[in-house]
């Protein structure tokens, strides 16, 4: 597995730590989904000016969030490209707002670090096909699994 880094802000420090954690968590959904083709994943760092922009572009809502997930293939099967099980490259791109990871992990009370796995997991979870926005089942089966995920990590929430 190859992940490509790319900084676009200049708020948070982009450490070697920090592109260790998210390689960790790329990692972990790819063990957990047990996905064994090699792939690659593009992670860009910007802030919320740079995410503001993206999620207006791409998807017609004009405010910040905290992670965009661009996967590079068709799930429906309504493309030339290959099922997720036997793709093997480029799975696509997570965009990751550094400045709104900080906001929300103050605002959770736990670690930038938490949380900049968790969207992170999240954002992979979308690569490989998973939708929370398409309903109650689905959204309650990604929070399942992004739960395991962080719990394998050791970052998982404590009750």
């Amino acid at each position: 597995m190859k992940i490509y880094f790319e900084d676009e802000q200049d708020k948070l420090a982009v450490t070697y730590k920090l592109k260790m954690l998210i390689r960790r968590a790329v990692e972990a959904v790819l063990d957990y989904e047990q996905y064994g083709n090699p792939c690659e994943v593009s992670v860009t760092f910007t802030d919320n000016a740079g995410i503001h922009e993206l999620n207006k572009k791409f998807r017609g809502i004009d405010r910040p969030t905290d992670v965009l997930s661009f996967p590079l293939f068709d799930f429906a099967g309504e493309s030339e490209e290959p099922p997720v099980d036997d793709f093997k490259g480029m799975l696509g791109d997570i965009v990751l707002s550094l400045e709104q990871a900080a906001v929300q992990a103050e605002e959770y009370g736990h670690s930038f670090a938490r949380e900049a796995a968790f969207l992170t997991v999240h954002s992979m979870l979308h690569l490989l096909g998973y939708d929370h926005e398409t309903g109650e089942e689905d959204e309650q089966d990604m929070r399942r699994r992004q739960s395991e995920i962080m719990e394998i990590l050791g970052l998982g929430v404590k009750s």
